[in-house]
């Protein structure tokens, strides 16, 4: 496939992640499964690589930039993600592709009905 489109999802997950502060994983992971037919496994893993430079340095340092960064907050979240991210990896490696894809969509599906109908 021609990379342009793999740079066309990136800036339209980045511009995602810089103004819904969402992680471009709800964008990209859906898109590599259904526009570029990786795996669920595939497609998260590739997310997660693709995003670590990028988002993290430009996006949070423009929040940054503008007071909206809780730094102190930030770093002790930051460690809870490394820990946490390397415990998710090794449990999402051993579930099949079919129920980890069910997994990530009931994720969206519920976080969807949350921010449409509740406070």
């Amino acid at each position: 496939m021609n990379p342009v489109f793999y740079i066309l999802l990136g800036i339209f997950a980045g511009v995602s992640s810089g103004l819904f502060g969402i992680g471009g994983g709800i964008v990209m992971v859906p898109a590599l499964v259904l526009l570029f037919g990786l795996t669920q496994h595939q497609a998260q893993g590739t997310a997660l690589a693709a995003m670590v430079p990028c988002i993290t340095i430009f996006a949070a340092f423009r929040y940054y930039q503008s007071n909206n960064v809780k730094l102190l907050m930030a770093i002790f979240i930051a460690a809870g993600l490394m820990l946490g991210g390397y415990i998710g990896a090794n449990l999402a490696n051993n579930v099949s592709n079919v129920i980890l894809r069910k997994m990530f969509g009931g994720l969206l599906l519920l976080a969807s009905i949350r921010l449409i109908f509740f406070k």
